[in-house]
Protein backbone atom coordinates (compact mmCIF):
# COMPACT_ATOMS: atom_id res chain seq x y z
CA UNK A 1 0.00 0.00 0.00
CA UNK A 2 0.93 3.48 -0.62
CA UNK A 3 0.94 6.97 1.54
CA UNK A 4 -2.55 7.59 1.12
CA UNK A 5 -4.01 4.80 2.80
CA UNK A 6 -6.24 3.81 5.29
CA UNK A 7 -7.16 0.56 7.91
CA UNK A 8 -11.03 1.64 9.69
CA UNK A 9 -13.28 -1.05 11.68
CA UNK A 10 -16.69 -0.70 13.28
CA UNK A 11 -18.28 -2.94 15.18
CA UNK A 12 -21.67 -2.41 16.61
CA UNK A 13 -24.87 -4.98 17.33
CA UNK A 14 -25.57 -4.82 14.16
CA UNK A 15 -22.53 -5.07 11.99
CA UNK A 16 -18.48 -6.30 11.70
CA UNK A 17 -16.76 -4.02 9.27
CA UNK A 18 -13.04 -4.11 8.23
CA UNK A 19 -11.32 -1.72 5.29
CA UNK A 20 -7.64 -1.24 3.88
CA UNK A 21 -7.96 1.46 1.49
CA UNK A 22 -5.15 2.91 -1.13
CA UNK A 23 -6.09 5.91 -2.95
CA UNK A 24 -3.37 5.39 -5.42
CA UNK A 25 -3.62 1.47 -6.31
CA UNK A 26 -4.19 -0.66 -9.87
CA UNK A 27 -7.90 -1.70 -8.61
CA UNK A 28 -7.04 -4.79 -6.60
CA UNK A 29 -9.66 -5.26 -4.43
CA UNK A 30 -11.68 -8.08 -2.21
CA UNK A 31 -15.11 -7.93 -1.26
CA UNK A 32 -16.97 -9.87 0.74
CA UNK A 33 -19.73 -7.84 2.88
CA UNK A 34 -22.93 -10.55 2.68
CA UNK A 35 -24.71 -8.73 0.57
CA UNK A 36 -24.02 -9.72 -3.05
CA UNK A 37 -25.81 -6.75 -4.72
CA UNK A 38 -22.94 -4.46 -2.73
CA UNK A 39 -20.71 -6.99 -3.40
CA UNK A 40 -20.66 -6.06 -6.92
CA UNK A 41 -20.96 -2.22 -6.31
CA UNK A 42 -17.86 -1.84 -4.41
CA UNK A 43 -16.03 -3.94 -6.58
CA UNK A 44 -16.78 -1.65 -9.32
CA UNK A 45 -16.05 0.95 -7.46
CA UNK A 46 -12.61 0.35 -6.06
CA UNK A 47 -12.08 -0.99 -9.96
CA UNK A 48 -12.94 2.26 -11.73
CA UNK A 49 -11.44 4.13 -9.13
CA UNK A 50 -8.13 2.18 -9.52
CA UNK A 51 -8.10 2.27 -5.50
CA UNK A 52 -6.61 -1.10 -3.89
CA UNK A 53 -8.08 -2.54 -1.17
CA UNK A 54 -9.80 -5.28 1.02
CA UNK A 55 -13.82 -4.94 1.99
CA UNK A 56 -15.36 -7.12 4.25
CA UNK A 57 -18.71 -7.08 6.38
CA UNK A 58 -20.70 -9.33 8.64
CA UNK A 59 -23.89 -7.97 9.48
CA UNK A 60 -27.44 -8.83 10.08
CA UNK A 61 -28.72 -9.51 6.69
CA UNK A 62 -31.16 -12.21 8.00
CA UNK A 63 -32.75 -9.33 9.06
CA UNK A 64 -32.56 -7.17 5.93
CA UNK A 65 -29.19 -5.68 4.37
CA UNK A 66 -30.08 -1.80 5.30
CA UNK A 67 -27.34 -2.15 8.44
CA UNK A 68 -25.15 -3.85 6.61
CA UNK A 69 -25.34 -1.19 3.34
CA UNK A 70 -25.82 1.64 5.59
CA UNK A 71 -22.40 1.04 8.13
CA UNK A 72 -20.67 -0.26 4.29
CA UNK A 73 -20.94 3.70 3.69
CA UNK A 74 -19.68 4.84 6.82
CA UNK A 75 -16.46 3.43 6.79
CA UNK A 76 -15.82 3.73 3.07
CA UNK A 77 -16.31 7.10 3.67
CA UNK A 78 -14.33 7.26 6.54
CA UNK A 79 -11.07 5.38 4.66
CA UNK A 80 -11.39 8.05 1.71
CA UNK A 81 -11.26 10.70 4.30
CA UNK A 82 -8.39 9.02 6.39
CA UNK A 83 -6.51 8.24 3.13
CA UNK A 84 -6.71 12.19 1.94
CA UNK A 85 -5.08 13.33 4.65
CA UNK A 86 -4.42 17.43 4.48
CA UNK A 87 -5.67 17.41 0.90
CA UNK A 88 -2.54 19.67 -0.01
CA UNK A 89 -1.73 19.88 -3.57
CA UNK A 90 -5.02 17.71 -4.60
CA UNK A 91 -7.59 19.02 -7.30
CA UNK A 92 -10.89 19.56 -5.17
CA UNK A 93 -13.55 19.32 -7.37
CA UNK A 94 -13.93 16.19 -9.57
CA UNK A 95 -16.58 14.84 -11.92
CA UNK A 96 -17.09 11.68 -14.24
CA UNK A 97 -20.37 11.11 -17.08
CA UNK A 98 -20.68 7.13 -17.06
CA UNK A 99 -23.00 5.74 -19.43
CA UNK A 100 -24.08 1.80 -18.70
CA UNK A 101 -26.49 0.32 -21.78
CA UNK A 102 -29.28 2.62 -21.71
CA UNK A 103 -28.47 4.81 -18.24
CA UNK A 104 -26.06 7.88 -18.16
CA UNK A 105 -24.91 8.70 -14.78
CA UNK A 106 -23.12 12.13 -14.14
CA UNK A 107 -21.23 12.29 -10.56
CA UNK A 108 -19.64 15.87 -9.70
CA UNK A 109 -17.41 15.77 -6.20
CA UNK A 110 -15.94 18.44 -4.24
CA UNK A 111 -13.54 17.18 -1.71
CA UNK A 112 -14.59 20.59 0.74
CA UNK A 113 -15.27 19.00 4.04
CA UNK A 114 -18.85 20.28 3.89
CA UNK A 115 -20.87 16.86 3.33
CA UNK A 116 -23.62 17.07 1.22
CA UNK A 117 -25.61 14.57 -0.89
CA UNK A 118 -27.75 15.63 -3.53
CA UNK A 119 -29.67 12.63 -5.33
CA UNK A 120 -31.49 13.79 -8.69
CA UNK A 121 -31.96 10.11 -9.76
CA UNK A 122 -35.23 7.95 -10.41
CA UNK A 123 -34.57 4.19 -9.50
CA UNK A 124 -37.58 2.17 -11.19
CA UNK A 125 -37.68 -0.38 -9.21
CA UNK A 126 -37.58 -0.97 -5.46
CA UNK A 127 -36.09 -4.09 -5.80
CA UNK A 128 -32.61 -5.51 -7.77
CA UNK A 129 -32.96 -9.13 -6.91
CA UNK A 130 -33.19 -9.03 -3.25
CA UNK A 131 -31.59 -5.78 -2.48
CA UNK A 132 -33.92 -2.53 -1.69
CA UNK A 133 -33.22 -0.04 -4.06
CA UNK A 134 -33.64 2.60 -1.55
CA UNK A 135 -30.70 1.62 0.11
CA UNK A 136 -28.34 3.15 -2.82
CA UNK A 137 -29.30 6.78 -1.34
CA UNK A 138 -28.89 5.31 2.15
CA UNK A 139 -25.05 4.53 1.23
CA UNK A 140 -24.63 7.45 -0.79
CA UNK A 141 -24.99 9.73 1.91
CA UNK A 142 -23.90 8.59 4.93
CA UNK A 143 -20.51 8.20 2.62
CA UNK A 144 -20.67 11.34 1.72
CA UNK A 145 -21.12 12.76 5.08
CA UNK A 146 -18.20 10.44 6.54
CA UNK A 147 -15.89 11.64 3.60
CA UNK A 148 -16.95 14.93 4.08
CA UNK A 149 -17.23 15.62 0.44
CA UNK A 150 -20.39 17.28 -1.43
CA UNK A 151 -21.51 14.81 -4.11
CA UNK A 152 -23.81 15.44 -6.45
CA UNK A 153 -25.06 12.45 -8.48
CA UNK A 154 -27.60 13.02 -11.66
CA UNK A 155 -29.09 10.65 -13.81
CA UNK A 156 -30.57 11.91 -16.73
CA UNK A 157 -32.37 9.26 -18.41
CA UNK A 158 -32.06 5.14 -17.83
CA UNK A 159 -34.98 2.65 -17.39
CA UNK A 160 -33.03 -0.60 -15.71
CA UNK A 161 -32.53 0.04 -12.20
CA UNK A 162 -29.43 -2.23 -11.96
CA UNK A 163 -27.67 -0.80 -15.00
CA UNK A 164 -28.70 3.33 -13.31
CA UNK A 165 -26.87 1.93 -10.14
CA UNK A 166 -24.12 0.32 -11.80
CA UNK A 167 -23.05 3.61 -13.88
CA UNK A 168 -23.73 5.76 -10.42
CA UNK A 169 -21.12 3.67 -8.72
CA UNK A 170 -18.97 4.01 -11.35
CA UNK A 171 -19.18 7.73 -11.70
CA UNK A 172 -18.75 8.14 -7.94
CA UNK A 173 -15.22 5.90 -8.46
CA UNK A 174 -13.98 8.22 -11.39
CA UNK A 175 -15.36 11.28 -10.32
CA UNK A 176 -13.43 11.21 -6.60
CA UNK A 177 -10.16 9.72 -8.86
CA UNK A 178 -10.45 12.66 -10.57
CA UNK A 179 -10.82 15.26 -7.54
CA UNK A 180 -8.08 13.53 -5.90
CA UNK A 181 -4.99 14.07 -8.26
CA UNK A 182 -1.98 15.88 -7.34
CA UNK A 183 -1.72 18.69 -9.29
CA UNK A 184 1.66 20.47 -8.84
CA UNK A 185 0.59 23.67 -9.37
CA UNK A 186 -1.43 23.30 -6.50
CA UNK A 187 -0.14 25.19 -3.63
CA UNK A 188 -1.28 23.72 -0.33
CA UNK A 189 -5.03 22.86 0.37
CA UNK A 190 -6.98 24.14 -2.92
CA UNK A 191 -9.26 27.30 -1.38
CA UNK A 192 -8.72 31.05 -0.76
CA UNK A 193 -9.49 30.19 2.75
CA UNK A 194 -6.25 28.25 3.33
CA UNK A 195 -8.32 25.46 4.57
CA UNK A 196 -11.37 23.08 3.30
CA UNK A 197 -14.28 23.13 5.60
Amino acid sequence: MGTRTASITRKTNETQIAIDFDLDGTGQVTVNTGVPFMDHMLDLFMKHGLYDGKIEANGDVEIDDHHTTEDLGIVLGQAVRQALGDKKGIKRYGHAFVPMDDALAQVYVDCSDRPHLEFRATLPTQKVGTFDTELVHEFLWKFALEARMNVHVIVPYGHNTHHIIEAIFKALARAIDDAIQIDPRVQGVPSTKGLLG
